[in-house]
């Protein structure tokens, strides 16, 4: 059986987090995947589903931009829309281990509300 492409497994993932499909967000990421951002450093599954899934709960739309895949992971940009109105653009690269995500670094863009940039406060 071929192996999904790269881009395939990020529109899938991206896809899960709009349907709130915990399950097939599960079983995207491998048994040790880490996920790191400005506010996190190399989480594991457990503490990403903690932390960061309940946001799917706010988020409205992902709108891939773009995907690049580069040996054993992808850079993709995305812009978030919330409930809220507010949108963001991120880009994250993503390693991969077969189709499994092994792991996420997210690195933020500026926010925006109703096209407005909206400054974020340091913490």
């Amino acid at each position: 059986m071929p192996q999904r492409s790269r881009a395939d497994v990020v529109r899938s993932y991206f896809a899960a987090f709009i349907n709130k499909d915990r399950v097939v967000v599960e079983n995207a990421l491998s048994k040790d995947f880490t996920f790191t951002s400005p506010y996190d450093d190399a989480i594991d599954r457990v503490e990403y589903f903690a932390r960061c899934w309940p946001n799917s709960e706010r988020i409205r739309d992902a709108a891939i931009e773009r995907i690049s895949e580069h040996g054993d992971g992808a850079f993709v940009t995305y812009k978030l829309t919330m409930d809220d109105g507010r949108s963001f653009r991120n880009t994250e690269f993503i390693t991969f281990d077969g189709d499994q995500i092994k792991a996420v670094d997210v690195y933020f863009g500026a926010t925006y509300k109703e096209g407005r940039f909206v400054a974020q406060k340091p913490n």
